[in-house]
């Protein structure tokens, strides 16, 4: 195995075969909590005495963060390696642009430019530093890889059609009622409800019951359509976390309904174990093909059940459940 595919194996995140991929997750979890560590603790006036320290543990971290993303850079063509088998125009380089624009890359770059940048332009300090919160979405990278984490993003994947409908709903609400209670209480309280952005913020805490006191109606028109709003809301809020609740049960119910696929003998039902030569490994559900009549309804990894997607990949080690129609 030559070294670029070496380091990309260790790189990968997810790699639970691999005891040096494994180790350098670890590495890269704990860089990230003591880089985030170090932007909480310089809030502190009392942790300036700590400084040179903290100063130390942001240019380690920043300079590991550097390295590794230099060296998803050079290896991204492994990422990427199904278009180099369908297209023969699909160059490294353009493997790399992919990587650098792709949605993690994104975050991998914004993780340590931050750092740097107010060496190159010092007049925007204090946009660069905000740019640091950036760091924190790279644990939602490392958890992204792991089964139980892939339970809630298939549920906001299987539900987001609806999830959508419902924020569009309550967007709808927000915006009529916000227009409304200017209209209603600007003549009023023309200081309060200035424009419709004053309206917008009244909606917003209304609609999340919230309530901070600091806009409310005082004519009766505005006082009745501010209870409406409040009963509406209510109901408009629950519904996302309604269609996301279902969605968990679903989620759970499908891995028993696949644990009774296996343990019933009236349903033939096939298990699969990917070994390090199979040609399953390292492939996605949807580029296998499959025997005819054949339906994966899971995978076992280790003590975890997945319930796969098309985009599921299959690892060495792996056990893959088959079931055949018609059986």
């Amino acid at each position: 195995m030559n070294y670029k595919k070496k380091i990309f194996d260790i790189i990968e995140i997810g790699n639970k075969d691999d005891k040096l991929s494994m180790t350098f997750d670890v590495v890269i979890v704990v860089t990230i909590v003591l880089n985030l560590f170090v932007t909480l603790a310089d809030t502190f006036s009392e942790m300036a005495r700590y400084k040179g320290l903290l100063d130390a543990i942001e240019l380690i971290t920043i300079i590991i963060f550097t390295i590794e993303y230099i060296l998803r850079v050079w290896t991204s063509e492994y990422l990427y390696k199904e278009r180099f088998e369908r297209d023969a125009s699909f160059t490294k380089l353009k493997a790399a642009l992919m990587f650098v624009l792709s949605f993690y890359g994104i975050i991998d770059l914004l993780t340590f430019l931050p750092f740097y940048l107010p060496f190159i332009f010092p007049s925007g300090v204090v946009v660069f530093r905000l740019l640091r919160v950036f760091r924190i979405f790279r644990l939602f990278k490392i958890n992204a890889q792991y089964d139980a984490f892939n339970v809630i993003t298939s549920v906001l994947n299987d539900k987001k059609n609806q999830i959508i409908s419902s924020v569009c709903l309550v967007l709808i609400l927000m915006v009529a009622s916000s227009l409304g209670m200017y209209s209603l209480e600007h003549e009023a309280q023309p200081e309060v409800f200035k424009d419709a952005f004053s309206g917008m913020w009244w909606s917003v805490s209304a609609l999340l019951t919230v309530g901070y006191g600091d806009i409310y109606p005082v004519t009766t028109a505005g006082k009745v359509l501010g209870i409406i709003t409040a009963f509406l809301g209510v109901g408009m809020v629950a519904i996302p976390t309604g269609i996301i609740s279902a969605g968990f049960v679903e989620q759970y119910t499908r891995l028993k309904v696949t644990d009774n696929y296996i343990k019933d003998d009236r349903i033939k039902s096939e298990v699969i174990v990917i070994g390090e030569g199979h040609n399953w490994a390292g492939q996605q559900i949807s580029e296998i093909e499959l025997p005819k009549g054949s339906l994966v309804v899971s995978i076992l990894r280790d003590s975890d059940t997945i319930i796969p997607r098309g985009e599921t990949m299959v690892h060495a080690g792996d056990k893959v459940v088959l079931i055949r129609s018609g059986s």
